[in-house]
């Protein structure tokens, strides 16, 4: 057994195949080897599947220029520029410019009464809770109901006095000339896993030309009308501005780093973040609030600006790739697969009326070799004092001495009746090996002589099977 271990592994096993001559069947075949072969090609080329990829790191600065004059209610004109418009800080990678604003002056700390919202009036003291505010609130209660106007009374609260009074947005918008503002977006970018660095301001870009360029002409330009911005995003400037609202500045970079195909450029788009649908209702556009100070006679008071304006999100995404022989190796291995579809479909043409039938079962016959399953052994065992023959099948999980007999025989010297038995459990195996002799056979000169019982092994029957010592066990 183990020396039949041993000769396994030196083994090799292949499939069996049946070649057809056929100038129809080899032309169809080579035909989809060469459609499935282009389209391989094609995949790999368009997806650059032989080249190993890697991420963008990137960091983004913004500066926005522009000068506009607004006449603001209770103020009169006031020109705003860059310092005014932008707001109090930046956000990363991300700029805002003020297109709307409310104005509420010389704010000064006092007692006054609160703003009616949502219904909220008073008729006495009792109405109002000393301490008490809440989130709609724009001070504290000091428990007092005092006159709104001549018809109204509110409670009294200690804050900012006056009150803003006005919500809604001015319409058109005060700052909708920002629309011609323009802005100079840095974007520097670096693939680690190739140590390569490129920014959005080529190299063969010079002051002359920034000065000059206009995204009309030249989709490089780094240099943005924040109109053209807005308008690209599918959205109308002076509809946005009264609101406010979010545009996304998307920069994709997709770079080819090998050396014959070398191409780094970005490519720019743009459009709007937030729903303007679901917000028509619910919490519009997008605005802040923030103040000025400055003390008048000792006292300190603010002006407050609530500012509407638009968001602007630099997002900048990408990857690189570069050629690698593992990558390829791997894509080619992956693709392989593709070419058993053809055999699939040749067996398949086979096999149905498409072709020829007498063809197609000839191919069938040599193709597909139908094999009987194995049969299970049936042994003889025999044991010395008995005179009887067991007839068992083979088990591996129990002995010869528990195993439950087909059928027991008696044991004689003819055993012509022991393999018919055994030509019926095991049918197509005793009609070889099992047979009966001929009749004609002539009988041994030189018979052998047969071993005494006492020593517990048998003589095989002629054309039978062996007997082993006690218990005798023989395959038939």
């Amino acid at each position: 057994m183990p020396c039949r271990g041993l000769l396994a592994l030196c083994q090799y096993d292949t499939n069996k195949l049946v070649r057809i001559q056929s100038v129809r069947l080899g032309s169809l075949k080579w035909g989809l080897n060469g459609t499935v072969l282009l389209f391989i090609c094609i995949m790999m080329l368009w997806n650059r599947s032989y080249q190993e990829f890697d991420l963008v790191v990137s960091s983004v600065t913004a500066k926005v220029k522009g000068v506009a004059q607004a006449h603001l209610p209770g103020v009169g004109d006031v020109v705003w520029d860059v310092v005014d418009y932008s707001g109090p800080s930046q956000e990363k990678n991300s700029f805002f410019v003020v297109t709307n604003v409310i104005v509420t002056k010389n704010q000064k700390q006092g007692k006054c009464p609160e703003v009616p919202l949502k219904g909220r009036l008073c008729q006495t003291d009792k109405d109002c809770e000393r301490g008490a505010w809440d989130k709609q609130s724009h001070g504290i209660q000091t428990g007092s109901c005092v006159r709104f106007t001549l018809l109204k009374k509110t409670c009294e609260v200690s804050a900012w006095c006056p009150i803003e009074t006005k919500t809604a947005p001015p319409r058109p918008a005060l700052l909708a000339a920002a629309e011609n503002f323009t802005v100079l977006i840095k974007n520097n970018i670096r693939f680690p896993a190739f140590n390569f660095i490129r920014r959005n301001i080529l190299p063969e870009m010079n002051d002359a030309y920034l000065r000059s360029c206009q995204r009309g002409n030249d989709s490089l330009c780094p240099i943005f009308r924040l109109g053209d911005v807005v308008r690209e995003a599918g959205e109308r400037f002076s509809e946005m501005a009264v609101e406010g609202g979010v545009i996304g500045i998307l920069i994709k970079w997709d770079c080819n780093l090998d050396r014959l195909m070398q191409r780094c450029l970005p490519r720019y788009s743009f459009r709007r973040l937030d729903e303007k649908e679901s917000n028509k209702t619910l919490y519009p556009g997008l605005n802040f609030r923030y103040a000025k100070y400055n003390t008048v006679n000792g006292v300190e008071e603010r002006t407050l600006y609530k500012v509407f304006g638009i968001r602007f999100d630099v997002m900048v995404f990408g990857q690189a790739g570069r050629f690698s022989f593992i990558q390829l190796i791997i894509y080619i291995g992956s693709t392989l697969s593709y070419y058993a579809l053809t055999t699939l479909l040749l067996d398949w043409l086979i096999g149905t009326r498409c072709y020829s039938a007498e063809v197609g079962q000839n191919y069938s016959e040599r193709k597909v070799e139908p094999v009987q399953d194995k049969q299970k052994c049936i042994l003889c065992v025999s044991y010395v004092d008995e005179n009887n023959v067991r007839l068992v099948k083979r088990s591996q999980k129990k002995s010869l001495q528990d195993v439950k007999p087909m059928s027991v025989q008696p044991r004689k010297e003819d055993t012509g009746h022991l393999r018919a038995v055994l030509c019926l459990l095991q049918p197509g195996v005793g009609v070889d090996r099992g047979a009966e002799p001929p009749l004609d056979r002539k009988a041994d000169p030189k018979p052998k002589p047969h071993r005494p019982a006492w020593s517990g092994v048998t003589s095989p029957p002629a054309g039978g099977c062996p007997s082993l010592p006690g218990p005798s066990v023989s395959t038939c």
